[in-house]
């Protein structure tokens, strides 16, 4: 009798058990959602990848599709065109956007540095010396308007170049063609991320100009730190989905403690194949480059939008004539949930 009421007990609580998982599934305003981002192979989108192939978002009861683009620009066109709820990208285009009276907000942090890579070709350019020698030239970003646009709008302007009329820009994307690009001479420059950066550094194929894959290096380049690739919604989508960002916001946040723990293996591991560029080697390497710049937990540091609206000010005049309000692009609400959830 005793083993029967033990047997009973056990399958009660297994049925309450999936009973409440469903209950809290239930509560999700959507549960499926697509999440755009723009080179999903790259270091600054890792932790969305590690949420999705380590099974996170369905943990939290999600569906999540993820089309992936030739550069952030092209993300953000998805959300404000309808076809994303969501996008991963650079916490840049908060400010931009309410600069042209849209707002959109960011609500968890992938990174606190950019890992972004300003460099010229050894091929085309081997007597560099300054950006200055970079008039009349072709730079190579991910997509015009993305952030690897961005930092070459920023570094040329405190030059006294304009990346409109002094240089031409190219989109290269953020995998094998701007390898193609940079190593058959089509460009001069290119402004990429790990582990495009890594793999064409080792082969000598480009000279670094500015680094900010350490934490010291973004200092140096943008006078404070820069928040790099964030989750950034609609103020309409997070205000009728508050359950729903919330668990996306859960799955993130986990994705990152994985990633303060996890080793270089367990990262190779975890990453879709194709992500690895044929060296594995090389990748485990690119990542130890930009570890120190991933989020540890999620949070917008407080001086993080000040640097990057300074940074916008500088050669994008619609944020220059207009008044931000920083505020208003960001909210750590549903990050310190996500904290609580998992310490």
């Amino acid at each position: 009798m005793r083993r029967f009421s033990l047997l009973f007990f056990v399958f009660f609580a297994l049925l309450s058990l999936n009973s409440g998982a469903q209950t809290a599934s239930a509560k999700l305003e959507k549960e499926s959602v697509t999440i755009a981002v723009g080179g999903k192979n790259l270091f600054y989108y890792l932790p969305l990848t590690i949420a999705e192939q380590r099974g996170f978002f369905k943990d939290e009861g999600l569906q999540v599709e993820v089309p992936d683009f030739a550069g952030g620009s092209k993300s953000l066109q998805a959300l404000i065109g309808g076809s994303a709820d969501v996008v991963s990208g650079a916490y840049e285009h908060t400010i931009t956007m309410q600069a042209k009276d849209q707002h959109i907000r960011e609500f968890v942090v992938q990174g606190r540095a950019p890992q972004i890579v300003f460099a010229v070709s050894t091929k085309t350019l081997p007597d560099y010396k300054a950006l200055a020698d970079l008039k009349g030239k072709k730079i190579g970003v991910t997509a015009p308007g993305s952030s690897t646009w961005m930092m070459a709008a920023y570094l040329l302007a405190k030059a006294g170049l304009s990346i409109k009329d002094d240089v031409s820009i190219i989109g290269v994307g953020a995998a094998s063609t701007a390898v193609t690009a940079i190593q058959s001479g089509q460009i001069d420059a290119l402004v990429n991320l790990d582990p495009v950066t890594t793999l064409l550094e080792k082969s000598g194929s480009i000279k670094i100009v500015s680094d900010t894959r350490t934490l010291k290096d973004t200092e140096e380049v943008y006078g404070g730190l820069m928040p790099a690739a964030v989750l950034y919604s609609t103020e309409e989508f997070i205000r009728k989905n508050p359950n729903t960002t919330q668990a996306l916001t859960n799955a993130m946040v986990r994705a990152l403690k994985w990633l303060q723990t996890a080793t270089p293996d367990e990262v190779a591991d975890t990453v879709p194949r194709e992500f690895l560029l044929g060296d594995r080697q090389l990748y485990i390497a690119a990542w130890k480059n930009v570890k120190e710049a991933m989020s540890p937990d999620g949070l917008m540091d407080a001086s993080g939008p000040g640097v990057a609206y300074k940074m916008l000010q500088t050669f994008n005049d619609d944020v220059g004539k207009k008044k931000i309000d920083l505020e208003q692009t960001y909210t750590n609400e549903f990050v310190r949930k996500a904290n609580e959830k998992y310490r």
